[in-house]
């Protein structure tokens, strides 16, 4: 069982950079996808990321393609969003997610694993 625990969220203006921190515990496989999902008030949940934890590959939403950068420390078992140039239409619930597997999706129901979220709010 993978336990996943976010931080670093809070409010900043718009052009401002966050990042965020998933701690990641109980993980006993390097076969493993971290993502970032997001959702804000009234929509669904939506796709910001993703990382392969052994190969390092990405992907990326378009909306946040050259802006956001997803990233891991092995040694500290802690996936990272590096958040840039920030605007108001980003601002939701950023959750972590996992699952044991090799492909990067997309899809939030194939991730098993989910941190409690961290709200990040971006003032205009």
């Amino acid at each position: 069982q993978v336990q996943l625990v976010e931080s670093g969220g809070g409010l900043v203006q718009a052009g401002g950079s966050l990042r965020l921190s998933c701690a990641a515990s109980g993980r006993t496989s390097s076969t493993y996808i971290m993502a970032w999902f997001r959702q804000a008030p009234g929509k669904e949940r939506e796709f910001v990321a993703a990382i392969n934890w052994s190969s390092g590959s990405t992907h990326y939403a378009d909306s946040v393609q050259g802006r956001f950068t997803i990233s891991r420390d092995n040694a500290k078992n802690t996936g990272f969003l590096q958040m840039n140039g920030l605007k108001s239409e980003d601002t939701a619930v950023y959750y972590c997610a996992g699952y044991y597997g090799m492909a990067v999706l997309a899809t939030p129901s194939r991730y098993v694993y989910w941190g409690q979220g961290t709200q990040v709010t971006v003032s205009s």
